[in-house]
């Protein structure tokens, strides 16, 4: 069992909970105190949702972090906890991690932003084209959502067309966010020029496309595997329609390997955008693609930003993509993080609820599931993360797996799953899951994942 490690946070008011078996849940008391003081300043009250309180079971889990050293966090009321949720994706070494904070460091001590450009602009896109497939060319940003946008801009322009085709989630900017529920204050004429479609669907893509369509973007995978040949095939369909092919590998990126699911996979889309894991946690995203479309960001595109050069984090992806590269990092997240699917798998399978949960996705990046019939999903999953916390896990339903990720931090959370997966059978069985709950249900997150809108070309 993990022993706690030292705690630097002096909190006197309570006996703090640990990465172990506890017997009561956390006490989350300044949690809440800063959770109120948040109410009354704030709108919304989470700069990300997938951190904010609707994800994350009120009255049992914490709400604010205070520190992290490696795969462990520490919230504000001092409870220990190992995480599995790396950040929402950017913790792709672990917390705290010395190559990558000597990095910042060192160029904390020269100036963090300029009045001209910087050398490590240059570097880093050199070394962005040393090992990403379709990195003709490099721009550099700070968020997912600016490349993904300065992507689909370059791809209207260069195409002359105005439609896009999306499958995944893309950011917060107009033309994605259009497509879901969340879409008031965006024009109408904006909503009417996105299109979802269903992963792995071929023919409906392919009945779909046309001269309107500039771009195809989506998640090169989520958890579902491609099919054999839908990627490649993807990229075919694309090419002879004349629509760009767009990779978003926030997720895929670094971790799935080094060049992301373009390197894996070996289909080269036209562009390619990439945040979370190359700067451990650092605000950076990077746009690569072909010469000929990118060349438009000289003149006739405008996609720019103050902070685009910012040093730390230009130093801080440098480092982490060496790291990354140099430690074979993709494989040893593979590894481990099968260890953890495939036990959850053989834990729920002893316990015959193999028909009710699974662990599915690839092995960096996994997801706990429930069967339809196993209950209500969102009931399920809060169960299951209140149960994990108790037990000293920042749970999610998600292994996204780092670096830092230890044997035992694996056998450990195994030993957690095989404590609670016997109350989720339990709870199940009883047909009220809700009444084993001691804190709020989970709420539903609007990503797009159903009711697809596509629809077959008007052929005269």
């Amino acid at each position: 069992m993990i022993r706690s490690l030292t705690h630097s946070l002096c909190i006197t008011h309570h006996l703090m909970n640990s990465i172990r078996f506890n017997e009561t849940y956390p006490d989350i008391t300044v949690s809440d105190q800063y959770y109120e003081r948040a109410l009354a300043v704030q709108k919304p009250i989470t700069q990300t949702l997938a951190k904010g309180p609707g994800q994350f079971t009120k009255g049992i889990a914490p709400k604010y972090l205070d520190r992290g050293k490696g795969a462990h966090v520490w919230d504000v009321d001092g409870n220990e906890y190992l995480d599995f949720n790396a950040a929402i994706g950017p913790v792709s070494l672990g917390y705290c991690y010395p190559v990558v904070d000597e990095a910042i460091r060192q160029q904390l001590s020269k100036g963090i932003t300029f009045s001209l450009m910087h050398p490590l602009e240059v570097e880093l896109s050199e070394l962005i084209q040393e090992i990403i497939p379709n990195a003709e060319a490099v721009k550099i940003s700070k968020t997912g959502a600016d490349v993904c946008s300065a992507a689909i801009r370059v791809a209207r322009a260069f195409t002359g067309r105005e439609k896009v085709f999306c499958c995944g989630y893309h950011g917060w900017h107009d033309w994605y966010i259009a497509v879901t529920s969340r879409n008031a204050g965006i024009p109408d004429a904006i909503q009417d020029m996105t299109y979802t479609f269903e992963y792995n669907d071929i023919d409906s893509i392919k009945a779909a496309l046309d001269d309107t369509v500039a771009a195809l973007i989506l998640e090169p995978f989520i958890f579902e595997a491609p099919k054999p040949g839908f990627l490649e095939e993807l990229a075919e369909v694309c090419r002879e329609n004349g629509t760009l092919l767009i990779f978003d590998e926030m997720w895929t990126g670094f971790r799935i390997a080094i060049g992301g699911a373009q390197e894996y996979f070996n289909v080269k889309p036209d562009l390619a955008v990439y945040s979370k894991a190359c700067a451990n946690g650092m605000p950076i995203a990077l746009l690569t693609g072909r010469t000929d479309v990118m060349n438009l960001f000289n003149n006739e595109v405008f996609s720019y930003t103050t902070f685009g050069g910012e040093a730390l984090s230009l130093a801080a992806c440098i480092a982490t993509i060496n790291e990354l590269r140099d430690k074979n990092v993709p494989a040893y997240l593979d590894e481990k993080g099968g260890l953890l699917k495939n036990g959850y798998n053989q834990l729920a399978a002893e316990l015959g609820l193999s028909h009710l949960t699974r662990c599915i996705g690839y092995n960096c990046r996994s997801m706990v599931t429930f069967a339809p019939g196993a209950g209500n999903g969102l009931e399920l999953k809060t169960l299951m993360q209140q149960e994990m916390i108790k037990r000293g896990i920042l749970w999610a339903g998600f292994h996204n797996m780092c670096f830092s990720h230890s044997d035992e931090d694996i056998a450990y959370t195994l030993s957690a799953y095989r404590d609670v997966l016997p109350i989720m059978k339990e709870a199940i069985e009883s047909g009220n899951v809700k009444s084993y709950l001691h804190g709020e249900v989970l709420e539903a997150v609007f990503r797009k994942t159903s009711d697809y809108n596509i629809k077959p070309r008007v052929t005269v």
